[in-house]
């Protein structure tokens, strides 16, 4: 699934263009480990901010960051616990915060997955290509970010209707930004301009995170990691881990939850999307506001045969929680019902999809009616810091936050029901995996043998998320000595 030729006319290219910006690429396994990072790059780090475009920041792609803006170190992995005087739920919901990944984003690291391979086999031209990166959101901005990095120019590509704050950013940092028509759900728009840059533009790599392996490699091997040990620590005897939930959005993310397969075999994994868009709950269409997920298709990427569960969210349901969670007399009365203080005044972490997967863990906790003993881990992919605009808007649009407001939404978040959920069977599974035909044989131009590969011939075709990652680092290492 991720080709490993190697083209060494390049690769000796590609190194010498790193030489002379100090370019060294870290490996899957320093990802997850960033102990084993060299010392001499963790004391550069200490002068160096979380979003600087440096060099040295790609060694920050890790969940394991010291939470601070500047200088930070490593630690464990950022994560919070939602207790049930928030979630209304009795099992403990586990999330790791994306925060604090540089642009404030955990997809950062899904592109260098997708760019490191090439790049070190010498398939990518660092100095006369240009990566494309299509994207719904923050894909583009950490492909954006990791192209700076590397001192190679991007184009990045997302709806016109993203926040302010990712524009603004990428307007800086990216070569070249596009503004596709539509919301985070209009990605066959994406798709098309993809196919005009083919046919009219040279030099350039489309690194389309809905079929790029890359992506799910990334997060099987380093968020899955990540999530294994904080739930190590977490976890005590007679606990039993219960869900990994994800939205599925590109299915890179919900690639954790197959790693903690490996170790958990009964958990199960959950898929959240959009209610006003849910393609794999309804085999939907239509628009929403939950920024960051993509609809109307089934990813090529996602195995669907380990996906064990759909919960639908209602958009409307993030809007008012990321007002309630945000807005000052919203927190002041979250304490006052019993939240503990500190938790509340970290709600900020929280982005719109963050609160979407919230949101599906406290359905699904319900819907198989979880106990104390039970864990829920999901990922909290952004925060507040890259929608700060909407709640401007939502205040232009419907008034000042009151009294009223409060305790509806309150009674809304501990009242979540089970609604619009789907726990799914074997003949569920294959009717969604059946809908990436539509998408991809029939407008992308996959191969129909491969689309029934994935699914007849699953350990096998999956395999490659165990087994890439060690032949990946081996190529960085032999690509870094060059550079050395």
């Amino acid at each position: 699934m991720i080709d490993l030729t190697m083209n060494r006319k390049q690769m000796e290219k590609n190194a010498k263009h790193c030489k002379s910006k100090g370019i060294i690429l870290p490996t899957f396994e320093q990802m997850k480990n960033p102990d084993s990072i060299p010392q001499n790059i963790k004391d550069e780090l200490k002068n160096i901010g979380l979003w600087d475009i440096h060099p040295k920041n790609l060694f920050r792609i890790t969940w394991k960051n010291e939470p601070i803006a500047k200088g930070g170190m490593y630690g464990k992995s950022n994560y919070m616990v939602l207790p049930p005087e928030l979630t209304g739920c009795k099992a403990k919901i586990i999330a790791l915060c994306g925060k604090w990944f540089p642009t404030g984003a955990h997809k950062v690291g899904a592109t260098y997955g997708c760019l490191a391979p090439r790049l070190a086999t010498g398939q990518f031209d660092l100095e006369n290509e240009k990566a494309v990166w299509p994207s719904t959101g923050n894909y583009c901005r950490g492909g954006a970010y990791v192209g700076s990095l590397l001192g190679c120019q991007s184009i990045a590509i997302l709806p016109e209707e993203m926040s302010r704050e990712r524009f603004e950013w990428l307007a800086k940092v990216a070569g070249e930004v596009i503004a596709t028509p539509g919301c985070e759900s209009n990605v066959k728009e994406i798709f098309d301009k993809c196919d005009e840059l083919r046919k009219n533009r040279r030099n350039i790599q489309i690194f389309n995170q809905f079929d790029e392996f890359g992506n799910a490699l990334w997060h099987y091997q380093v968020t899955g990691s990540a999530a294994a040990d904080i739930l190590r620590d977490e976890m005590k005897p007679g606990d039993k881990l219960a869900a990994a939930v994800s939205s599925s959005g590109s299915a890179g993310t919900i690639a954790f939850g197959y790693a903690l397969k490996e170790i958990y075999p009964h958990v199960k994994v959950a898929a959240a999307e959009a209610l006003q868009c849910s393609t794999l709950l309804n085999n939907g269409f239509g628009g929403h506001r939950i920024e960051g997920i993509g609809d109307k298709h089934i990813p090529w990427i996602h195995d669907m045969k380990r996906t064990d569960y759909i919960a639908a969210v209602d958009d409307e349901i993030t809007i008012r929680l990321l007002r309630l969670f945000n807005e000052p007399n919203g927190r002041e009365e979250l304490k006052k019902s019993g939240v503990d203080p500190e938790i509340v005044d970290k709600l900020d972490i929280l982005g719109i999809s963050s609160i979407g997967n919230l949101v599906a863990s406290i359905k699904m906790a319900k819907y198989y009616e979880l106990t104390e003993k039970d864990v829920i881990i999901t990922i909290f992919t952004d925060s507040l810091e890259l929608y700060g605009s909407r709640l401007i808007e939502l205040e232009s649009e419907r008034g000042k936050y009151n009294e009223k407001n409060i305790y509806r939404d309150m009674e809304m978040l501990t009242g979540l029901g089970i609604d619009n959920t789907m726990e799914l069977t074997y003949q569920d599974k294959k009717r969604i995996h059946n809908l990436k035909y539509y998408t991809w044989i029939e407008q992308q131009g996959h191969n129909v043998e491969e689309l029934n590969r994935q699914w007849y011939d699953h350990e096998n075709y999956w395999s490659f998320l165990k087994t890439s990652a060690e032949k990946i680092d081996e190529a960085i290492v032999e690509f870094n000595s060059m550079i050395l």
